[in-house]
């Protein structure tokens, strides 16, 4: 059912409602954790649409996940578009793209997209080396090859960039020899006739840029484009948005620089920081600060843990929308079976008081952390289930299924009454839940590794505010002194908190 351009900014408030109205040119919108992003971005477009600005059949939005892709499309037929706008991932947007233009390009039919990239790097290493890799070696391997596409670093450069970035490659190799095993492993999946996941953008780039016509009617489709998640955008993906857009302006990028947390991935604020630089003027330059989502005491933690940062002018401070509300609770626990068992424990007395267990969550930086608190939890008799960090990528890729579950997600009738969530803090990105327990605050596990200060240091603050800001009514933060009674190292309070 259509709705009209004015009930659509219904119930926005005066930053959000700007940030709607502002349907022409290059648009910059920054947004904290909980300030409405989503319903902010949605309702820009569909007024954009009902007010007759734009054509719906000529409207992107992309973001990074197809859970957010989804939440997207529900919202958007709700305000009465429809399936006329586009909102897909990057990966998604490019290969709908690429399979729509390939005959006109190509004789041959489009390749596989691989769902064993790690078995391809296996063989690869067995092309240049009679060693059996170590699993984890072949993971690192697996993560320089993506980080070296999605920089565009071709492999005859990889060596200088490693030099000048003091960049180590994996698996203890030399920059040479991993640019042996990179292009092994590119001859290796050419010749099963197979892509990866990051030539999907790569191919949509190099047709974009040298076929034309082909560029012409792809980017005679997207007249108005959407970036959600900019602060995550590599160079890459960065590429592939100009091409899209050629000479046109109409562009709104939307993001937070404080929730950057994929850096060792590839992904760089830089772009969201320098948006006003590379597309000026701006048509409109708006800051979302106010958190609806999380209690004041909540937004007090955030903004400290971003207080002490070298970087601090560039990220907005939060204010929240709402009204006092549980005490922040720190426990120091003995061991770490000690602090699951605990978190179990509370979380087992939230429910006896009637709080759905679907409603709180237990973070964890790393996936290591993850059994114990899954096997305490099992003793309170509590279902939970488990997000990692594993496949962070694929879940940028709509293969139908994972679009169909992410839109029933979405609708809240997915029937799958889950339980606890246990996630890293990576994995539970975009999300939130009532309450929750942010365990392993310590020093060697957030920040990970102790790292002294610079770049990585200030990764896992963010990953921190990440964390905190997941909160909407209670959080609950702990750490244990060792590993287990034996530890001999006695762990400390992390620096983020003390």
């Amino acid at each position: 059912m259509a709705t009209s351009a004015d009930a659509i900014l219904d119930g926005l408030d005066e930053a959000q409602r700007a940030a709607a109205t502002a349907v022409d040119g290059p648009v910059r919108i920054v947004a904290v954790a909980g300030a409405g992003k989503t319903r902010t971005v949605t309702r820009r477009i569909a007024y954009a649409c009902a007010s007759g600005a734009w054509d719906p059949a000529r409207t992107l939005a992309v973001t990074f996940s197809v859970k957010a892709a989804a939440e997207m499309r529900v919202r958007l037929a709700k305000l009465g578009v429809g399936e006329a706008v586009t909102a897909a991932t990057f990966h998604s947007a490019a290969l709908h793209q690429l399979l729509r233009v390939w005959d006109e390009v190509c004789e041959t039919p489009f390749p596989h997209i691989t769902d064993d990239q790690r078995g391809l790097v296996s063989k690869a290493f067995a092309r240049i080396s009679e060693l059996q890799p170590q699993e984890s070696d072949l993971r690192d391997i697996h993560a320089e090859i993506n980080w070296a596409k999605v920089s565009l670093i071709a492999p005859e450069d990889y060596p200088r960039v490693c030099a000048a970035l003091h960049r180590r490659p994996p698996a203890g190799m030399e920059p040479d020899r991993f640019v042996e095993l990179y292009r092994a492993y590119e001859t290796v999946k050419t010749s099963h006739g197979e892509i990866d996941f990051n030539d999907i953008l790569l191919i949509a780039c190099h047709l974009l840029d040298g076929f034309p016509e082909v560029g012409a009617a792809i980017r005679s489709s997207i007249r108005w484009l959407t970036v959600d998640e900019y602060q995550d955008v590599s160079p890459l993906q960065h590429r592939l948005m100009r091409l899209w857009l050629g000479d046109n302006r109409n562009v709104c990028v939307v993001g937070d620089p404080a929730q950057t947390i994929y850096s060792f991935a590839g992904a760089s604020s830089y772009d969201l920081l320098g948006f006003a630089d590379e597309f000026a003027p701006l048509s409109a330059d708006i800051n979302l600060a106010v958190d609806y989502r999380s209690t004041p005491q909540i937004v007090r933690c955030a903004n400290r843990v971003l207080g002490a940062s070298p970087n601090r002018a560039d990220y907005l401070k939060l204010d929240s929308g709402r009204r006092d509300g549980m005490r922040i609770s720190r426990t120091v626990y003995g061991t770490d079976a000690d602090e699951a068992a605990g978190v179990a424990a509370a979380i087992a007395r939230l429910a006896a008081r009637g709080v759905a267990p679907q409603d709180c969550a237990v973070l964890t930086r790393l996936n290591a952390q993850q059994q114990v608190v899954c096997a305490a939890l099992r003793r309170e008799g509590l279902r939970f289930r488990v997000r990692r960090d594993a496949g962070w990528q694929r879940s940028a890729l709509d293969d139908g299924q994972a679009g169909r579950q992410a839109m029933l997600e979405t609708l809240g009738v997915s029937g799958d009454d889950a339980g606890v969530t246990v996630s890293t803090i990576h994995a539970a990105k975009g999300l939130e839940f009532k309450h929750v327990f942010l365990i392993g605050c310590s020093e060697g596990l957030l920040p990970y590794g102790s790292p002294a200060p610079g770049d990585l240091l200030e990764e896992e603050r963010r990953l921190m505010y990440v964390g905190v800001t997941r909160a909407e009514d209670s959080l609950h933060l702990s750490y244990a002194r060792g590993k287990d009674g034996a530890a001999a190292m006695q762990r400390s309070a992390s620096r983020f908190l003390v």
